[in-house]
């Protein structure tokens, strides 16, 4: 999507493709630069690595319950409006993250960062406010092979940052990617969608559609299983590659890139050839791919031959999928009911990232000296095979209603 030359501050038109990349990307920026400093986090605090890991966790809970008001309120107010406010709110939070004294003021913060989730939840939603849903899943396809860009040098600059600056020059690079993203959206991100002259709780009480449709279960629970995978990882990746393998901050950044790598191939083939396939097909290879990547990643760990390299190397797999898997489920979930696409968008992603929260805390509870990397590799084998069901399901249905 183009605009004409002087359409910059015209709050009628919609966004830049870039625009949009740059909002969901903040998001993700979010979530994995400071990964890599996580054990120096730690040691800086003087608390045990678990607590710690509550930055992941706790941070994808508070955006889990705050996905839940979103959808409406930007069916309500405006995807604009919504926006620039959650994104004030994220240079405040920002702000204190630096200035914290201790690790239970940090994490007070950094629950106040995740309202930034809003900017990913309301990406997606923009989308399908400007094209119908087989355009949707390839634009949104595109949107994210770009936006994967972030979490693919993320890990990688944060690691660098941390050895150079410590892990606090990671959150004031937050701070000032919030504030240039925010000046971006005010210029150049015009209202998608009217609002509705209805209650807030009016709006809350569309959830009822949403749940009473089987299609959108199928697809939430599909893209939510999938992104399980992911938040699993985020959670434990970062205590195997230090405890476990031993890694440098840099080294561990570096290797995160093989999951960010993929997902940016997964996004192509979402753009390439989701109209041409469909959302259902695509959404069914590439859960068989994560749960393949997966399976050969527990192979190489059985048989004593997993390096570092190679296995966080299978990640590749696993990012492949989930960039087939959720574009493609998330326009199937916003297209079942269109005129409730900024509500569905804010219920799928809750659920989506609470179930990622409860994964990515039961990785970092289970992860302990001894243990080995064994336990986070049975939570995404689990996750991965339930994604696979799950989009069985949906297909299986819509063969029985049209039969």
């Amino acid at each position: 999507m183009s605009k004409p030359p002087g359409r910059f501050l015209d709050r009628t038109s919609p966004p830049h493709i870039a625009t949009l990349i740059l909002i969901a990307g903040l998001s993700a920026l979010s979530m994995n630069i400071f990964l890599p400093s996580l054990p120096n986090m730690a040691v800086y605090f003087g608390v045990e690595y678990g607590v710690m890991q509550l930055s992941v966790s706790l941070y994808l809970g508070v955006s889990a319950v705050l996905q839940i008001l979103i959808g409406p309120l930007s069916d309500r107010y405006g995807r604009r409006n919504v926006l620039l406010v959650a994104m004030g709110l994220f240079v405040l939070a920002s702000v204190g993250t630096l200035l914290a004294p201790n690790a239970e003021v940090f994490l007070v913060f950094r629950m106040g960062q995740a309202v930034i989730a809003t900017a990913m939840a309301l990406s997606r939603a923009v989308v399908r406010d400007m094209v119908d849903e087989a355009q949707a899943a390839s634009m949104l396809g595109y949107v994210t092979m770009g936006m994967s860009i972030v979490p693919m040098l993320g890990p990688v600059v944060g690691g660098v940052v941390d050895e150079i600056f410590g892990w606090q020059g990671n959150f004031a690079l937050l701070l000032l990617a919030g504030i240039l993203v925010m000046a971006l959206t005010w210029a150049d991100l015009g209202e998608t969608a009217g609002t509705r002259p209805t209650s807030l709780m009016a709006q809350m009480r569309d959830y009822p559609e949403l749940f009473a449709s089987p299609r959108f279960w199928g697809y939430v629970m599909s893209s939510s299983f999938a992104s399980g995978v992911f938040f699993a990882f985020l959670g434990g990746a970062p205590f195997v590659g230090t405890e476990i393998y031993g890694l440098s901050p840099t080294a561990l950044g570096g290797l995160f890139a093989f999951t960010a790598l993929g997902y940016a191939a997964g996004n192509f083939l979402s753009g390439r050839f989701s109209m041409r396939m469909g959302v259902n097909r695509m959404i069914l290879v590439g859960a068989f791919i994560t749960l393949a990547g997966l399976v050969l990643q527990a192979a190489v760990l059985a048989a004593g031959v997993a390096t570092a390299f190679v296995f966080f190397g299978c990640f590749l797999f696993v990012g492949i999928g989930n960039g087939m898997v959720l574009p493609n489920a998330t326009a199937g979930m916003l297209s079942v009911r269109p005129h409730l696409a900024g509500t569905a968008s804010g219920l799928g992603g809750a659920i989506m990232i609470g179930g990622g929260a409860a994964l990515s805390a039961l990785a970092g509870m289970l992860l302990v000296p001894g243990s080995g990397a064994w336990p986070l590799v049975l939570i995404m084998l689990a996750s991965a095979l339930a994604s696979l069901l799950s989009v069985f399901a949906v297909i299986r249905r819509e063969r029985n209603s049209r039969g």
